[in-house]
């Protein structure tokens, strides 16, 4: 009962507020109230089930089971009993650290072509887990012997700021541009066990410049921030695929950082490359965001301001004579 109320009643507030509820705790009890409380009740049943089966509950796996429940009552499905109706989502990336589960159907659906597809595209805002679970897939894949290296790379762009010098290494200069990777891959490996596989050259993180002319071969390669690359660099990087392999492509088509006039690859891939058998492309929205709640608010009102901007741009105007 601990573990399901969290800290300070933090889960129960949580469900109240996704939900519209009220949620009365008194000792090992809970009373529900509000016009959602029987799925209200059904959460906190599969809640409890899971910590039961050993599993942890936190704040995101009260969100994504809420979330997955909304997605499939929207689609009219129905499933079984009210403890197998919010058992949550049954795909699980295992790594050293920590599982991984998809918190929304389109999560789910890229994970599954993660596992089954060679070359796989994940486009959508921030926060959407598209890297996230990229890096969980491959880290996976390495332990079970699937691969034999992970190599992540990103287009070493500046985001609208121009850094100049920076002092130090190679690697020191270009690591401030793969920290995300490297706080990803924290997540899913030991501190020591990542520092040994990086001394090996079994986990590689570099800037896409470096990628040109090498094959890749038994490799989790994972390109991210793809909508920095040019058309140029992204033809480079996916003819580096080679025997045994897999690639991820992940990017955010509305934050190109490339300068005026230079053509995104990510939009020039997602043209030529459509209807390609054997890749797969997938697509979020502000509703798969899983960071903040706020940063799903935030994502749709830039949508909808670039979208009354476009409508501006594309009335006729009424020139006085």
């Amino acid at each position: 009962m601990i573990d399901l109320v969290g800290p300070g009643g933090a889960h129960l507030s949580q469900i109240e507020q996704l939900m519209g509820v009220q949620i009365v705790h008194r000792g090992n009890a809970l009373a529900v109230h509000g016009e959602a409380a029987p799925e209200a009740e059904r959460v906190l049943n599969a809640l409890y089930s899971r910590l039961e089966s050993g599993k942890q509950v936190d704040m995101g796996a009260i969100d994504g089971l809420i979330r997955l429940r909304a997605e499939e009552e929207n689609d009219g499905a129905r499933q079984g009993d009210q403890t197998e109706m919010f058992a949550g989502p049954k795909l699980e990336i295992r790594t050293r650290k920590k599982t991984m589960e998809p918190r929304t159907e389109a999560q789910k659906a890229y994970t599954r072509n993660l596992l089954e597809n060679e070359l796989t595209f994940g486009i959508g805002p921030a926060g959407t887990g598209k890297t996230y679970i990229a890096v969980a897939v491959a880290v996976s894949k390495f332990i079970t012997g699937e691969v034999d290296r992970i190599i992540l790379t990103r287009p070493a762009v500046e985001a609208g700021e121009k850094l100049g010098f920076l002092p130090g290494t190679q690697d020191e200069k270009v690591d401030p541009y793969m920290q995300p990777l490297y706080d990803a891959l924290n997540d899913f490996l030991p501190g020591k066990q990542l520092q040994k596989l990086r001394e090996d050259k079994r986990v590689e993180i570099a800037p896409l410049a470096f990628m040109r002319g090498r094959t890749l071969s038994n490799a989790f390669v994972i390109l991210d921030e793809a909508q920095n690359a040019t058309t140029m660099q992204m033809k480079m990087f996916l003819t580096r695929l080679g025997q045994g392999s897999r690639m991820a492509i992940t990017g955010d088509r509305s934050q190109v950082d490339l300068p005026r006039g230079v053509q995104s690859g990510l939009r020039d891939a997602e043209a030529i490359l459509e209807g390609v058998e054997g890749i797969s492309f997938n697509y979020f929205t502000a509703t798969d965001v899983v960071r903040h709640q706020l940063v799903a608010k935030i994502i749709t009102a830039y949508e909808a301001d670039d979208a009354r901007r476009e409508a501006e741009r594309a009335a006729p105007r009424d020139y006085a004579r």
